[in-house]
């Protein structure tokens, strides 16, 4: 929905019982109430009259006149008062837009202050309700990263990462300028312009080992362009490995600490994930690592290099000495 559609709808939603209780009122008085012409008017009492309660009989839609330069409404009781919130309506609405304001590179700032003043006075009693939840954003990631990241976008200073790469197990050093964050399936990302692959990456904040802020100015170049709010997080590439694993209950948090494309329930508790890599040799030492928590499905040439490299590992400790 667009978002004239979108603003359409809600002047329409409003208008209805408005009307209803000003019958007769001329034309151009309404039209000024809602901010519009009278044409936009007249265009609306033309839906208005063709919408209505399920059955789409003529007794079923909303009737309108306004030939007469008065606007006269009918069969429109069912949605003859203004919609209210309900206490829980409200709570809920008031703790999410608080944690939106905590969001760091919020551009729109001024209209989530705005609707949150509006809504905390229409709230009255729920507002005191709302006080006293809150929802923590930080879960897996180092409060002292967090707020070194919103300062290095505050100030608009580049930051120096020590980033674990978990497809090659390894730990990278990066200097970055940072663009955004952006919070994910409960998961904090840092958007920023990486000097080190010359080009915009994302950085989850939980593999961050440590964060420093340099006195260097952080301001991303003009080609570093953030990714469309639109899109997904993460663009799978067509070259990617699809690799299917069966994980013992021990090992479910593969699910939660790699992007997985779907998950399965298994009997015991155990988890069949999908997942994809750009690089096969990662997965083999992972389940090395799981310590027989896990087990390669397919592909079958994965597997057989997972048996081919515990084989070797421990070859190598028979032939270690005593």
């Amino acid at each position: 929905m667009s978002v004239g559609a979108t603003t359409r709808l809600s002047r329409l939603l409003a208008m209805v019982p408005w009307l209803l209780q000003r019958q007769g009122v001329p034309l151009e008085e309404a039209a000024k109430h809602f901010g519009i012409t009278a044409d936009q008017l007249v265009k609306d009492l033309e839906l208005l009259f063709v919408c209505g309660t399920p059955g789409h009989m003529p007794d079923d839609l909303i009737e309108a006149d306004w030939e007469s330069g008065r606007v006269y409404l009918d069969n429109a009781e069912a949605i003859s008062r203004p919609l209210r919130l309900g206490v829980d309506e409200a709570v809920a609405l008031l703790v999410g837009l608080r944690t939106l304001a905590q969001v760091p590179g919020l551009h729109d700032r001024d209209a989530v202050e705005s609707a949150l003043a509006k809504l905390s006075a229409a709230a009255g009693e729920a507002a005191g309700v709302a006080d006293s939840l809150t929802v923590d954003l930080a879960r897996g990631t180092q409060e002292v990263t967090l707020a070194t990241v919103r300062d290095g976008l505050r100030l608009h200073r580049r930051l120096h990462l020590t980033y674990l790469v978990p497809s090659r197990d390894e730990t990278t050093e990066r200097d970055v300028d940072p663009m955004r964050i952006v919070s994910v399936a409960g998961r904090w990302y840092l958007e920023a312009w990486c000097h080190r692959a010359e080009g915009v990456r994302l950085f989850r904040l939980d593999r961050v080992v440590t964060v420093a802020l340099l006195d260097v100015d952080g301001t991303p170049p003009p080609e570093a362009v953030s990714r469309d709010a639109g899109e997904s997080l993460f663009t799978p590439s067509p070259d990617d490995l699809v690799v299917t694993l069966d994980l013992a209950p021990g090992s479910r948090w593969v699910a939660e600490y790699y992007p997985v494309e779907d998950a399965e329930e298994q009997s015991g508790g155990g988890l069949r994930v999908r997942l994809r890599t750009a690089n096969p040799d990662w997965v083999p030492r992972l389940c090395l690592r799981l310590g027989g928590g896990a087990r390669i499905v397919t592909p079958d040439d994965v597997a057989d290099r997972l048996v081919a490299t515990a084989t070797a590992a421990l070859a190598l400790y028979d032939a270690s000495p005593a």
